[in-house]
């Protein structure tokens, strides 16, 4: 049999595998860029937008745009509270000619809060890099370049001192810097008490659609964090316009309409601060000579250490009273005389609460602890009357669970809710986390549309 030469098909193969490469990862490259460029445009069409342009009306870019013809953007939010810090990372879509919609949400949280390392800067680092790293699985990596991100400290930062603060926050923008996001200048930053109480008013009025309807009924927003509690809500009444103090009233554009909100941050009235300052405590120092802070608040027979802001407090009960719940209540009453402002429209709108005002409910089964629900402003103080009289036979999973019922009760009706109020207590609202993250990240967003405005 005669024996059939190959040697010039190898010759071919030779050439053309190196060659076949090449073209293909010529094409990979361009490729790639071509999807950089592109998703950076899908970012900044909506950052150009002039100052009367509806977010609805901006060109669509190829990269951003999905399946149905919804411009596809994303943006990362940092939330660093005293117990805490989270991330936020937000998928929208942009129907045309209409305004964005939240289409997904990654959430994840650690602890301790970013306070916690004022004096070990460098451990700071890690949390944040871990956090960061729940986002680049998120995000596709064409979109990394065009996603703000951005940090939101609040209460926990707040209270710290000014040079502690900044040593944080900047450890935190260098870890930012070092990512493959859109980082700008301001990315890191302390959150203003009031622009906390705006963004989750935002957050709250975006999920239940009341933003999108010109003109329509928008609901309030109630946050009870650890450091400070936030109100806010949008008056219809001139009398609350007329009467609120100065700082209580601000001014939003969102959507391309122009809000005026009651919105107003109590720092130091947090559930953490709060119970230092029913313990008799100053916030940030210990103990003087180390002693017991006593309260009528904690069963009689209760001893123990309780840790807030990095300084551990011995604690202890009063001597055996009747009622806990009497001496409890005038306690919390002489820390809140004079430091709420009550107004009275607060009856006639329909409010959201969450965070504390949800962790406590749901821990004595006033709502689901899973799915939330609704209850009225007294069931607050029938739980705490409940408990404070129970605390000794019936032992809480917190000693804290009388005084920090009392104090919500107490915090509720001095901003002028009447007991039978009814309150809606949730954690999310279509599966979005209800806090402050979700407007902030609006907030940012309608900044840089400023600054790329050439209307500007």
């Amino acid at each position: 049999m005669r024996k059939i030469s190959n040697h010039g098909s190898l010759r071919v193969a030779k050439v053309a595998y190196p060659l076949g490469l090449c073209v293909g990862l010529f094409i990979y490259v361009a490729y790639i860029k071509w999807h950089r460029a592109t998703a950076t445009q899908a970012f900044f069409s909506i950052t150009r937008a002039a100052p009367g342009t509806r977010w609805g009306q901006q060109a669509h870019s190829p990269q951003g745009t999905a399946a149905d013809g919804h411009e596809v953007f994303y943006g990362i939010m940092f939330d660093a509270g005293s117990t805490g810090t989270r991330v936020h990372v937000f998928q929208f879509a942009r129907p045309p000619r209409e305004t964005p919609t939240l289409t997904h949400e990654t959430f994840k949280a650690l602890k301790p809060g970013l306070s916690a390392y004022a004096d070990d800067v460098e451990k700071s680092a890690q949390g944040i890099q871990e956090l960061l790293d729940v986002a680049k699985q998120d995000i596709p990596f064409d979109f990394w370049k065009a996603t703000p991100l951005v940090l939101k400290a609040t209460a926990g930062l707040r209270l710290l001192p000014g040079e502690k603060a900044q040593k944080l926050l900047q450890k935190v923008k260098e870890v930012f810097k070092a990512s493959p996001f859109l980082v700008g200048d301001d990315c890191v930053s302390i959150m203003n008490g009031t622009d906390e109480g705006v963004s989750a008013w935002i957050t709250v009025n975006f999920l239940t659609g009341s933003l999108k309807t010109p003109g329509g009924s928008s609901v309030g927003m109630l946050d009870l964090g650890g450091g400070s509690t936030q109100i806010a809500f949008l008056p219809r009444v001139e009398g609350t316009l007329q009467t609120s103090p100065p700082g209580y009233l601000t001014a939003l554009r969102m959507f391309n309409r122009t809000y005026k909100l009651y919105s107003y941050s109590y720092l130091g009235l947090g559930l953490m601060s709060a119970r230092l300052a029913i313990l008799g405590g100053v916030e940030g120092q210990p103990a003087k000579d180390g002693k017991e802070l006593v309260s009528p608040c904690l069963s009689p027979s209760f001893k123990g250490e309780w840790e807030h802001a990095e300084v551990t407090y011995r604690v202890s009960g009063q001597k055996a009273v009747a009622s806990l719940h009497e001496p409890c209540a005038a306690r919390v009453s002489e820390v809140l005389r004079n430091r709420v402002h009550r107004t009275e429209e607060v009856k006639h709108v329909d409010f959201y609460a969450f965070s504390y005002y949800y962790d406590l409910a749901a821990a004595v089964g006033l709502i689901d602890a899973e799915k939330g629900g609704s209850l009225v402003v007294g069931d607050f103080e029938i739980a705490a009357k409940y408990v404070c009289r129970t605390l000794e036979t019936q032992p809480q999973s917190s000693p804290f669970a009388c005084m920090d019922l009392t104090y919500v009760s107490l915090l509720l009706q001095e901003f002028g809710f009447p007991r039978s109020k009814v309150l809606k207590l949730t954690r999310k609202i279509d599966n979005v986390e209800t806090s402050w993250a979700l407007g902030a990240i609006f907030h940012y967003i309608d900044s840089l549309n400023r600054q790329k405005s050439p209307a500007s």
